[in-house]
């Protein structure tokens, strides 16, 4: 089953636009009257036929929805962009087929990228998505400072908030969260976070997080905390 992904899905029509649209038309070669699934990337799958096809739009009409997946609760992963673009986009598709919610990069004493591209990280986000039936796409939020992120209380409300580091902590993540809950991870960059920033998260009443024994890539220890708030 191919799915194509709409933000605008209205009054039983769905509008396929930019890459979406050039998928269906140019390289599926899909044609006026052939059956297709869209989701909205908000839990809902549905079925149509497309009814119009232009350069910059497809449209499917007729829209049916024939499933419904119910919301999933918060699972995010707070992660400093590696050096290496690559691997931070291999988590990125990777925690996405597991089944994440939010997506919080950040920069802190020893981030190596300072920079990133959202368009490029969404388009992998939209394809692991769509590739794996998760219904409800990430949400990646923008980039910002550790300090930053420790003051966006709004988004993080309610969600119980750890950081990982290897400093030896005395708690493993899997002891101290309990399934199903809202919950987000502190993930640092290669060389770690530095202990004022572990102090700093700590006052902001984050919890120390053991994620092994094993000393891990920034993606790889992205991707087993996603991995363990979904067991």
């Amino acid at each position: 089953m191919i799915i194509f992904y709409s933000q605008e899905i209205r009054d039983g029509v769905a509008k396929l636009i930019d890459d979406e649209c050039q998928h269906c038309a140019k390289v599926l070669r899909k044609k006026i009257g052939d059956k297709v699934f869209v989701t909205n990337g908000q839990g809902v799958l549905y079925s149509g036929t497309i009814g119009l096809i232009s350069k910059k739009i497809v449209e499917i009409v007729s829209l049916t929805e024939i499933e419904r997946q119910e919301t999933p609760h918060k699972i995010g992963i707070a992660i400093s962009p590696t050096k290496n673009i690559d691997r931070f986009e291999w988590f990125l598709e990777k925690a996405t087929e597991i089944g994440i919610t939010d997506v919080y990069p950040f920069l802190s004493a020893r981030s190596e990228r300072k920079i990133i591209k959202p368009a490029r990280l969404e388009k992998r986000i939209i394809a692991a998505m769509k590739q794996s039936k998760n219904l409800f796409k990430p949400t990646l939020h923008p980039l910002m400072s550790l300090k930053e992120f420790f003051s966006y209380d709004e988004d993080l409300a309610g969600a119980h908030k750890y950081i990982a580091h290897c400093m030896e902590p005395e708690s493993a993540l899997q002891k101290l969260y309990s399934s199903g809950s809202d919950a987000v991870v502190l993930i640092g960059p290669e060389g770690d976070f530095t202990e004022d920033e572990v102090s700093l998260a700590a006052s902001n009443k984050w919890q120390e997080v053991s994620l092994g024994k094993s000393r891990l890539r920034t993606e790889t220890a992205g991707l087993i905390a996603c991995h363990l708030l979904n067991l």
